[in-house]
């Protein structure tokens, strides 16, 4: 079984909950794309952990986790994630931890650009992480940037790194008027941190051949949501990556692969961090309940999430895209506090009613949404096991979000744990 799980919206849906529980049955989980500006908080016996590079399959003993071709990696960061694991007593060998040979690395002065082009922009910025991922995904199509192979010959590096360097510093003295980057300071951190890698470094690729050919089954792990995607998503404030599971088995890696299914994360409500369109957005008062309800800080940031009732228009086109076979519906334990549960059916533009998501950034930011209410079941779900456990106004919300968008919801999540789940069929 090859299975993508991937979100549906703006990122944040709970997709590392969803990865570490049904890693349980899968051999292999897989990060495709993006780098570590987003987090994946999992919860388990051996403690919570926040995985921004790590796939969320690590904390499973006999699971095999990969960072693909498609992922760019902050070397200093990711040794920062293992040492977390492993002081709670979360082993990461070269055996349970394989990075891909063609995967991208992320260099400090990636970082430095990106928040020197943040600074520059002041009030227009795009409300980038600071994380450099932008920059390094420029330089990886601009045909200048290094990927983990690269480790392995290190004598080669020092000489394209100051060549690399050269080009760079145009930039960062000319255009930014900032200190140059050294080579001797960029050579010193690929040593020290890429010489610990460099035994998890290999050819995943034929890996995953391997792995398919043996029957093995596979998670494709996404960053982010479908409306953060480079391509479809609400450009200019996406990610640098394609986050949707069409690119799966590319961004893993394995490129010959056809998945058999497409799992799309969908919180019970809508949350967003960073700057763009949020149609939904809700605020004062009640926003501030649903954001302290919902725990709503960013996971890599820590920065609070604009939150808004659950967005028809949005999750529709954002499980559309997804290719979405059933959804996986998070945080529905949230609006139990709720007496009527805001949700937005449709959008006005221009004086007319909308359903259909709009592709470009001027008419979503003049968008506005349309709400209606649905009866709260004000009870505590979180010991919910099974469907007939949930109130009726619980079920009948899950049924109505299963008709708006036009996908079954196969999974129900109820709380944080592993265990705070029921399965719908």
């Amino acid at each position: 079984m090859l299975t993508a799980i991937v979100g549906t919206n703006w990122g944040d849906e709970g997709k590392g909950r969803m990865v570490d529980l049904l890693s349980e049955d899968y051999d292999v989980v897989v990060r495709y794309q993006g780098g570590n500006n987003a987090g994946h908080t999992v919860i388990n016996e051996k403690g919570k952990f926040i995985m921004n590079l790590m796939p969320s399959g690590i904390c499973r003993e006999d699971t095999v986790n990969i960072l693909g071709p498609g992922v760019v990696i902050d070397l200093e960061h990711l040794y920062g994630e293992v040492q977390k694991l492993e002081e709670a007593g979360v082993s990461v060998t070269p055996k349970n931890l394989k990075i891909s040979d063609r995967a991208t690395i992320c260099m400090p002065y990636h970082k430095l650009l990106d928040c020197l082009e943040e600074d520059r922009l002041a009030d227009k910025k795009f409300g980038s992480t600071r994380r450099g991922i932008s920059p390094v995904y420029a330089d990886k199509y601009m045909k200048k940037a290094f990927r983990m192979g690269d480790l392995l010959h290190m004598d080669t590096l020092k000489k394209r790194l100051a060549d690399v360097l050269e080009w760079k510093n145009l930039t960062v003295e000319g255009g930014y008027k900032n200190a140059p980057v050294q080579v001797d300071e960029m050579f010193a951190w690929l040593e020290k941190y890429g010489t610990f890698f460099a035994s998890f470094v290999c050819n995943t690729t034929e890996y995953l051949s391997d792995a398919m050919n043996d029957g093995k089954s596979i998670i494709f792990e996404a960053q982010l949501g479908a409306l953060r995607d480079i391509d479809f998503g609400i450009y200019p404030y996406t990610s640098a990556s394609t986050t949707l599971a069409a690119y799966a088995p590319i961004g893993a890696g394995a490129p010959f692969a056809k998945l058999d299914e497409s799992i799309g994360i969908m919180k019970a409500y809508s949350s967003c961090v960073g700057e763009g369109p949020f149609t939904c957005e809700m605020f004062g008062e009640e926003a501030e309940a649903l954001r302290m309800a919902g725990g709503e800080y960013g996971a890599a940031t820590g920065r609070p999430r604009r939150v808004g009732g659950f967005d028809v228009v949005a999750s529709r086109y954002g499980a559309k895209m997804q290719g979405c076979t059933y959804v996986a519906l998070t945080k529905l334990d949230v609006l139990s506090y709720m007496d009527e549960i805001p949700v937005c059916t449709a959008y006005e533009l221009n004086g007319e009613v909308i359903h259909t998501f709009p592709s470009d950034i001027d008419s979503l930011n003049a968008a506005k949404p349309v709400y209606e209410y649905m009866k709260g079941f004000k009870c505590d779900i979180s010991g919910c096991r099974s469907k007939e456990d949930l109130p009726k106004e619980a079920l009948e919300y899950i049924q109505y979000i299963e008709k708006v968008i036009e996908c079954p919801v196969k999974y129900v999540s109820v709380g944080a744990e592993r265990d705070a789940y029921i399965k719908m069929f």
